[in-house]
Formats: structure tokens, sequence, C-alpha cells
């Protein structure tokens, strides 16, 4: 299977910017997924790979093959560029039986009847939809509407498969089995792969790299483990997993260890300390700290500073407690800075004290 690139893609609607300069490339055999929330730019980019938009400026191109170029003006139309699209409504012929939803791509084209038959039977083995063929698609679950969508995604072998949230119609407890799924067919399958999703689960399960969307800009691509460890701004943080981003300034006061600085947060007089970064902003500019609420450690005892000198702990206030199954999730204050926190255990309060690891800070120049 060939690599995908998407090259400088730029797209404007009625001369707002939706798109701006969107360079990436995808691999041979990748699970590529754009990430992100509603009116990032996600579904636009993917619709200017499948041909259904065409950007203003830029290059889109499968291997040696262009699709889209801005200079000169290049645009493939939608049926010559060989892309699998699944999309959220799964689009199938309601009056048609599921062999001959798949059969429609192939008749298209103009595949022979015996080769379409085989084509057929081995998609929808692959789905394990096979002893299905027959039924129509309001005799299907939602889950099986999805797998036939799917087997008719793969069945002519396109050079990329292009998913666009196909799996948000399905209720909570199929989602995650549809995950393991599809993850194992396109392993299976071996197929060049760009999903789009706003489901960080998602994409964190299924993906090698996430590329990640914000207003119309690509903030970050890399595996899962780099964006939800490494996040490269602040938007990404707050997007990914839970996130406090707490204002405040990088403290004039040199502390005793160089490899960490001080940040004062906001007006509360308090500070954290954190690993020094190479764009760590100087003393007495303003700062942004990232501090994931599973990172951070909750103990009743008062003279808990005592005992971690090399770490931050902070008093806080308990606002709310609330048991989500697995874990307490906490909303917590420290003077005018509100805080979430997890635990395993139930703290009663009224207070309580957050042990915080430097490295477990993540430190941004403040936008502005």
């Amino acid at each position: 299977m060939p690599e995908l690139a998407v090259e400088n893609i730029t797209k404007s609607f009625h001369g707002t910017t939706v798109l701006e300069d969107i360079d990436f490339t995808v691999a041979d055999g990748e699970f590529f997924t754009l990430l992100g929330p509603s009116g990032c730019g996600k579904s636009t980019t993917l619709s200017c790979v499948a041909g259904l938009e065409h950007p203003d400026s830029g290059t889109i191109r499968v291997g040696d093959e262009v699709f889209f170029d801005g200079l000169p003006r290049t645009a493939v139309p939608p049926e010559g560029r060989n892309l699998g699209l699944v999309f959220q409504s799964y689009a199938l012929w309601p009056h048609m039986t599921i062999a001959d939803n798949l059969a429609l791509p192939l008749k298209l084209r103009k595949v022979a009847k015996a080769e379409q038959r085989r084509l057929i039977d081995d998609a929808l083995t692959k789905v394990d939809m096979a002893h299905l063929r027959d039924r129509y698609p309001h005799q299907l679950s939602g889950g099986q509407q999805q797998r036939v969508a799917l087997a008719r995604g793969i069945v002519y072998s396109p050079g990329v498969l292009l998913l666009d949230e196909p799996l948000s119609n399905l209720d909570a407890k199929m989602r995650g089995q549809a995950r393991m799924w599809l993850k194992d067919l396109q392993r299976e399958v071996g197929i060049t792969t760009v999903y789009v999703t706003h489901d960080q689960i998602e994409a964190m399960s299924l993906s090698d790299r996430i590329a990640v969307f914000m207003h119309g800009r690509l903030q970050q691509v890399g595996t899962p483990v780099e964006v939800y460890e490494t996040p490269a701004t602040p938007e990404v943080a707050g997007f990914i997993g839970r996130c406090n981003l707490l204002d405040g300034r990088i403290d004039e006061e040199s502390p005793a260890d160089a490899k960490t600085l001080r940040v004062e947060l906001g007006t509360t007089g308090r500070h954290l300390r954190v690993v020094r970064t190479d764009t760590a902003p100087a003393p007495g500019e303003a700062a942004t700290v990232g501090l994931r609420s599973e990172r951070i450690t909750l103990t009743d005892r008062t003279d808990a500073e005592g005992d971690h000198a090399d770490v931050n702990v902070l008093r806080a206030r308990i606002e709310q407690c609330s048991y989500t199954g697995a874990r307490f999730e906490y909303v917590l204050t420290i003077g005018d800075l509100r805080v979430h926190a997890e635990s395993a255990v139930r703290h009663t309060g009224p207070e309580i004290s957050l042990v915080i690891r430097p490295e477990d800070c993540l430190l941004y120049p403040r936008a502005t």
C-alpha cells in the first residue's frame, strides 16, 4: 500500500479559513488518526483527501500519484482516486441486500461477475458477515451495519481507507468491542488508514500516530504516548485526557535545584517547582503549568510537606467529590484556582494535601 502525503493544504469557505497550512504524511500500512473537537477541520481535511472538497492550495498525493495540486491546478475526481471511504452514517442502500451493497462499487469499476462474488465473499469473511450476505440493512444491528460499511470500503482493495467517525453511532460498550475488532481488521488487511474522531480513547487505542487539530491548524503529530506525555501546546494538553491548566509567573527567585524552576500560581501566594525546559519563560514572565489529574497524589496528612522535600505539597479545599466506579474524582480549590484530581481513595475533607512531582508538571509560555 502507498503512503499518503498532505502538503501545505489551506481551505476557506466564504472568506473564512477553516484549514491553514496542514502538512502530514501517513506511512504505508499506518493507522493515522485526525483528532480534535467539533469544527477543528479534521473532517474537512478528510474530504479534501477524498476529493469531496478541493483545497485552495497545497498538494495531496498517494504514492507517486498526485490527486490535487494547487499550482498547476490539478484535481482528480473522487471516483479516480481509488480510496475507500466509510461515513458516520454508513450510507448503505436500504433496498439492496448486503451482497448487492458491496457489489455496487465493483460494478462501477466494471469487475467481472465471477470476480465480484469472490471479492464480496472475501470482504464479508474478513468482517465476519458472510452468513448475512442476503439480508437487508434494516435487518442488521448497528454494529453489523458498521461492519458491512467497512467491508464495502475494502472490497475493491483501495490504496487508502478513509474513516469518518464510523463508531460514533454505536453505544459505549459496542464501541469498545468495535475498536478492538477494527484494529485487528486493519492489521490483517494491512491497508493505510486515515481515521477521523473527536473521541480521545478511540484515537489513543487505535492509532499508530495521531494528528491533533485545533481551530483549523495542526497542533501536533506524534504517537499516542508522545501526544499524551509531551503535548506540544496547552491546547493539546487540555484536550487529551484531563489536564489542569494553571496560570502563573516564573518566580524571580532562583530555586536551589538548577534543573527546576519555581512558578508562582496566580494570586494564591503558592508555588510549584517544575522541571526546566528549553522553551521555559524567563524569570518574571507569564507561564502556564499543565498538570494531569491522575498525576496528583492526595493525602489527608497535614504534615506531608516534611516527608516530601523533593516534591511539591499544596494544601487545597475539597469542593466536590464524585464516585465513578473505578475512582473518585475531586474538584479542589487552591485560593482562586480550581484543580481536578482523582484517587482510588475516598477523602472526606474539608481540606487535603496535594503531592505533585516536578517532573509531572508541563510548562508552557502563556499565550498572549
